[in-house]
């Protein structure tokens, strides 16, 4: 009986550490299932907002944030369309126009565009007259032929 007793405490003992080893392997799964909870919580979600919500959030606010993107790009487009369009280059030309006029009585304005499209306003001074004269000019071509000072206005016009 000695023998079977000391088997039976073997064998209770050997019990005893496969339980203890069963409690703390459950101990460890009901850890790492907790934290695959928690890690569930915040992906799907628990009473408030989960990470998906926040996703698809975030992703409508980019959407929007393009499409204002968009409308400021085109925005642009036609702030840059209305400059190109305005009076941007000038020039003013002084010269005589008749020898017997002093103090370069005549001058030649050129108001283009970024197109040299605009007008080239001449107005000449004589000792008893004045005569002023407008041309038309698209895209640097004016359909009356420039005067040297008129050209000269239209040249540093657009060279600034």
């Amino acid at each position: 009986m000695s023998v079977s007793s000391a088997t039976a405490a073997w064998i209770a003992i050997g019990a005893a550490v496969a339980g203890v080893a069963a409690l703390l392997a459950a101990l460890w799964v009901w850890r790492r299932v907790k934290r695959l909870r928690e890690g569930q919580a915040v992906l799907l979600g628990d009473d408030r907002t989960d990470l998906v919500d926040f996703a698809v959030s975030l992703q409508a606010r980019i959407d929007d944030l393009h499409r204002a993107v968009d409308e400021v790009a085109a925005g642009l487009v036609r702030v840059d369309r209305r400059v190109d369009e305005s009076v941007t280059n000038t020039s003013i030309v002084r010269y005589n126009a008749y020898e017997d006029t002093g103090g370069h009585q005549s001058a030649s304005v050129a108001l283009l565009d970024s197109s040299r499209t605009g007008v080239v306003v001449s107005a000449i001074q004589g000792r008893d007259y004045a005569r002023i004269y407008v041309k038309e000019l698209d895209r640097g071509r004016s359909s009356i032929a420039l005067s040297p000072e008129e050209s000269e206005a239209v040249e540093r016009a657009m060279s600034r």
